[in-house]
């Protein structure tokens, strides 16, 4: 290769790198938004993606963060921390109720106020944000009303940027009455900024916009900013997926089945390994659902009652008693009058689970009666019916090879004598001594006969 050509390539190849790169620095020096996508019940793991995100915001120079909202609700606690983490933020936190139906419902309602900013997409709600307790009871009236009076002025502090007396009314009514309002209505009285049809169109009003941040007043700069979205991490995932009341359920029935089976038939550590590791998602699941733990007495019973029918001759009656157990139970535990619908699990999930159980135990008692009705065959008694090998002629006596051992035979009253090499079955046992007779003698016999 000439050295002209060498350094011709050397400069298409180094202008290629320069070209590559420069579009890189002109999205890094562009301005960019982070957004968050939360669909479902307010959970440890939406805390931690939000903060997660405001975290990444912060490190990494972004001029807000939207934190696209749909949620029925969920703990006081855990709406605390995230309204925390938002108040918190040194980068502009904008909540947006999205998409079209959506809702920002009982702890979704604080959590939109503590935004910055609070938009909301067209034919959405916000509001019924009466607390409720921890399994979707009633509170007690010295409770409630101290919660109640906690929440308002919580909401009243979350507002006062907004300075709109009507807009504080609305929110407050939403604690003390459970009022619910329509997008249009929380923005005729200013109790949200926007109403946006998406992210581009909330970017543009929200434009020139000054809000105050943990580190004072800024001026948001977000018409043209470059959207980039943040997913949720594995970790996050999954601490959503253990959150899940049908998930939870099956977690228990499985654990649980596991363990039982463990315990009838020790020494593997398969089933054993399974049910530990179910029981603890479980309770992981159990500790952050609002649950009534009474329906744990009905799941223990139901499982005490299988076991019962394997050891009682009761012909599957207390495994049917345990399949209602089981249901009832179930129930109970998450299905309880009052628990948010989103903390229910699927009626017919827990049927349908009640019949494999129950099921899966009819068949483990229809073995042990099966068993316990054949007869004993132990020591030399188990070698009648046994097939084995004549090592010598047997008339009337001669060696069988049975069962890798040599043994004495001598033949069965009204038997032929037997030669050597052919199949012999043992028809008694005395002392060390068989009888044997030809196999498939009797059936010869009737042949001839």
């Amino acid at each position: 290769m000439s050295k002209k050509r060498f350094l011709f390539l050397l400069g298409v190849l180094l202008a290629g790198i320069f070209l590559a790169r420069f579009p890189a620095r002109a999205q890094e020096g562009s301005v960019r938004v982070l957004v968050l996508t939360a669909d479902g019940p307010v959970t440890p793991a939406m805390v931690e993606y939000l903060r997660r995100g405001i975290r990444t915001a912060e490190q990494q120079g972004y001029e807000a963060l939207i934190f696209r909202l749909n949620t029925p609700g969920g703990s006081i606690d855990l709406m605390d921390n995230m309204v925390q983490d938002i108040r918190a933020s040194r980068v502009p936190v904008i909540v947006y109720v999205w998409p079209r139906g959506a809702i920002a419902g009982s702890a979704g309602t604080v959590i939109t106020m503590a935004g910055h900013l609070a938009a909301m997409s067209p034919e959405t709600a916000i509001g019924a944000a009466s607390p409720v307790g921890g399994q979707g009871e009633d509170l007690g009236e010295t409770l409630e009303s101290k919660v109640k009076e906690a929440l308002r002025a919580q909401i009243r502090s979350l507002m006062e940027a907004r300075r709109s007396e009507e807009a504080i009314a609305l929110a407050e009514e939403t604690i003390e009455n459970a009022k619910a309002a329509t997008v249009y209505e929380a923005h005729a009285v200013g109790m949200i900024d926007f109403v946006a049809e998406d992210v581009g169109d909330l970017l543009r009003q929200a434009d020139g916009v000054t809000v105050q941040t943990a580190e004072g007043e800024r001026t948001l700069n977000t018409a043209n900013a470059v959207v980039v979205e943040l997913t949720p991490s594995f970790i996050e995932q999954l601490l959503g997926i253990l959150t899940n009341p049908n998930v939870v359920f099956i977690l228990l029935s499985v654990g649980v089945q596991a363990i039982l089976i463990e315990l009838g038939s020790p020494g593997g550590w398969v089933a054993g390994f399974i049910g530990a590791v179910s029981l603890t998602l479980a309770a992981f699941g159990l500790g952050i659902l609002g649950v009534n733990w009474v329906g744990l007495i009905f799941l223990v019973i139901s499982f005490v009652l299988f076991i019962l029918d394997i050891k009682a001759p009761t012909h599957g009656a207390l495994t049917a008693a345990g399949v209602g157990s089981f249901i009832v139970g179930a129930l109970v535990l998450f299905n309880s009058p009052g628990t948010p619908q989103f903390q229910r699990v699927s009626v017919p999930l827990i049927v349908t689970s009640g019949l494999v159980i129950g099921g899966s135990f009819a068949l483990i008692l229809m073995f042990a009666m099966r068993a316990q009705q054949a007869p004993v065959r132990v020591g030399r008694r188990s070698l009648i019916g046994r097939v084995g090998v004549a090592r010598s002629e047997i008339a009337p006596e001669g060696i069988v090879q049975l069962a890798g051992e040599q043994w004495s035979a001598q033949l069965a009253e009204g038997s032929q004598p037997i030669p050597a090499g052919s199949r012999v079955e043992v028809v008694g046992v005395h002392g060390v001594r068989l009888y044997v007779r030809r196999a498939g003698e009797d059936a010869l016999s009737s042949q001839k006969t």
